[in-house]
């Protein structure tokens, strides 16, 4: 049995046991589920441009089509080697499909599964963390210490330097979605190339978006209970085009942030974790932290995942749902459960 949690994911991966060959790659952030799938599978393979080593299923053709999953498995390549199956979770259920699999393991052949976020009860997930030859591996949104780590690491590889107060705002504007992430990393290096380091000016200029900021400050006026301020903010935000996905997952973010120094707090710190941040933020930020209980956190995260699954299984339904979110946020807190 492997269930992987988020933080242990990249020491898991860079050195995953031999006999697991199937993976299911999940959680809220759509761009570190992707990511992490994709360093699976280039490791799995020798190309994975290659159509004859690896193979792009959706769920719901598995649904249709059970037996395709095992004849993908067991097919040899044209020129021989190691094959690939990499599926997309959709709608439909597909569990169905490893049962021949699993009972027969392919030779050769990795099998990563890409999907959203999945309950602890779901029978996919429940099977991958049940089975030996199998894993399910995290993929919450990056904390604080992920974004800064992540900051020096595509920075010196740019052989430039970031000053101190350019790399705590960064850090306080990324960490909705690991490949937007690191896209906006991409370009801030870019526009910096030639300046030897990167100052305040070059951030605010590239990666600073009002829209994330009023994101920002509508989940502050939800952990908060602040109705005004949430309803003005929520009425600016979906008065324009401004994306849910987005709201969703930093509201995620700051929960999850504030579950983990709140552990910290209860049991002592523990090493990768705390929170990073500067100025306004970090006051918000502990206030936030005084106001709620470990329990009603969780509650809390479980809420907005639920948001995040739904919105994307109904995304008509997005705006309405992130608003639900938040206000359910926004409820607790006044009720004061949260400080209790």
């Amino acid at each position: 049995m492997v269930a992987v949690k988020s933080h242990e994911a990249e020491r898991f991966l860079a050195c995953p046991p031999p006999h697991i060959y199937l993976y299911l790659v999940f959680g809220p952030d759509a761009g570190l589920v992707t990511e992490r799938a994709r360093k699976i599978v280039s490791r799995a393979v020798d190309d994975p441009r290659d159509p004859f080593q690896l193979v792009r299923i959706g769920g719901d053709e598995l649904a249709n089509d059970p037996a395709r999953l095992a004849d993908e498995a067991n097919t040899i390549p044209l020129f021989g080697g190691r094959r690939a199956i990499w599926i997309e979770a959709q709608g439909k259920a597909f569990v169905a499909a490893f049962e021949p699999v699993l009972g027969a393991p392919p030779r050769d052949c990795t099998i990563v599964i890409e999907a959203g976020a999945v309950k602890k009860d779901a029978p996919l997930r429940t099977l991958c963390e049940r089975e030996r030859n199998a894993a399910a591996i995290q993929c919450f949104p990056d904390t604080a210490r992920d974004i800064a780590q992540l900051i020096d690491a595509e920075v010196g590889a740019a052989s430039l330097s970031i000053a101190p107060d350019a790399k705590a705002f960064l850090v306080s504007q990324l960490g909705q979605d690991r490949l937007s992430t690191r896209s906006e990393l991409e370009k801030l290096v870019l526009y910096a190339h030639g300046a030897g380091e990167i100052t305040l000016d070059h951030v605010a200029a590239i990666v600073c978006d009002a829209s994330n900021l009023i994101a920002g400050e509508a989940v502050n006026a939800a952990f908060d209970g602040d109705f005004a301020a949430l309803d003005a903010r929520l009425r600016h935000i979906f008065a324009g085009a401004s994306d849910y996905h987005a709201l969703l997952a930093a509201a995620l973010r700051h929960a999850l942030d504030l579950h983990r120094a709140r552990r910290d707090a209860d049991e002592g710190p523990r090493e990768g974790s705390g929170f990073m941040g500067f100025g306004q933020r970090k006051e918000v930020f502990e206030r936030h932290l005084r106001a709620w209980t470990r329990p009603s956190l969780g509650r809390a995260i479980d809420t907005l995942a639920e948001g995040v699954a739904s919105a994307r299984r109904e995304p008509k339904l997005g705006p309405s749902l992130a608003a639900r979110a938040l206000w359910t946020i926004a409820h607790t807190a006044r009720s004061k459960t949260a400080g209790r």
